[in-house]
């Protein structure tokens, strides 16, 4: 069995991120969502260690002092962060772990965590990326600046990440960051069993 990983697809506000992961999950069973932590409450459809883990502050914080996030931030008047636990107990099993995640969470997964396959999701212009947040209708004007300029600051981070995709359509999209997950699944550092499986299948 080859080894898992953990797979952060990150890019600017209006890039897709959410739409491409969806249609990643939807399509490969061997793909699990990493399950954030946060210290809101949860809403009424949600549940716990489904779509969070729901934590106090005190307990949230204690985690950070204790190491136990490969990630986190303060948004929005609530804690959010990564479980490492959860990651890694995922990726023991040979899964693939989808993180989707801003540009600054991403680099801090970069700084406190080795077994990564980061892919930066791009817009096929800055016009078409101005246009799909502005459909979605639910920013001010103000908002849609702010996150226009946020997005072209975000691009200065493309070296550090190992791919990038441009997102003109999700089907192609996803095909795409398929292609990636296949061939970092044959990279020769995930199995331990090469020679071994050869020889088994010469037997056979």
């Amino acid at each position: 069995m080859s080894k898992g990983f953990l797979l952060v697809i990150s890019g600017p506000s209006g890039s897709g991120k959410g739409t491409v992961s969806k249609g990643l999950l939807s399509r490969n069973k061997d793909i699990v969502f990493s399950i954030s932590a946060t210290t809101r409450k949860p809403r009424p459809t949600e549940e716990d260690g489904v779509n969070y883990f729901f934590l106090e502050e005190e307990d949230f914080k204690k985690k950070v002092e204790d190491n136990q996030f490969l990630e986190h931030a303060f948004v929005h008047t609530n804690y959010y962060g990564t479980p490492k636990d959860f990651v890694l107990q995922q990726i023991d099993k040979g899964e693939i772990v989808l993180l989707e995640i801003d540009v600054q969470g991403a680099l801090q997964v970069k700084k406190n965590y080795k077994n990564v396959v980061f892919v930066f999701l791009l817009p096929p212009t800055m016009d078409e990326l101005r246009n799909r947040i502005i459909k979605r209708g639910t920013e001010s004007e103000e908002d849609i600046e702010r996150r226009f300029k946020n997005a072209f600051e975000e691009l200065d981070f493309v070296g550090e990440y190992d791919y990038f995709v441009v997102n003109d359509k999700v089907e192609n999209a996803v095909l795409d960051i398929e292609h990636i997950i296949q061939a970092e699944k044959l990279r020769v550092k995930r199995h331990s069993d090469i020679k071994k499986r050869v020889i088994n299948k010469e037997e056979d």
